[in-house]
């Protein structure tokens, strides 16, 4: 059975720092690119942050880099998102995706608010 379980949500001031989790199982995890999106009240859903299945490679919502790094850990199956520099614009719930070859898995999402 496919798991993505995000974690590490919450309510953090403008300018603070989060790090968000994304535990995998139920597939193999270094065959997956794996990415972080994420959907505010009233939008789309949008890319944040995207991996390849070997970590060499990611790329960034233009928003987002400098501010926001993705890496993972093949070890534990996990992927992360470090948000840095938030801004009450970052308020959403942020997803947790794997996909490979056209299959696509997704978390259940994890909200994080940037409020004062």
């Amino acid at each position: 059975q496919v798991q993505l379980v995000e974690s590490g949500g919450g309510l953090v001031q403008p300018g603070g720092s989060l790090r968000l989790s994304c535990a995998a199982s139920g597939f193999t995890f270094s065959s997956y690119a794996m990415s972080w999106y994420r959907q505010a009240p009233g939008k789309e859903r949008e890319l944040v942050a995207a991996i390849s299945s070997t970590g060499r490679n990611t790329n960034y919502a233009d928003s987002m880099k400098g501010r926001f790094t993705i890496s993972r850990d093949v070890a534990k199956s996990t992927v992360y998102l470090q948000m840095n520099s938030l801004k009450p614009e970052d308020t959403a719930v942020y997803y947790c995706s794997a996909v490979s070859s056209g299959t696509r898995y997704w978390g259940q999402g994890t909200q994080v608010t940037v409020s004062s």
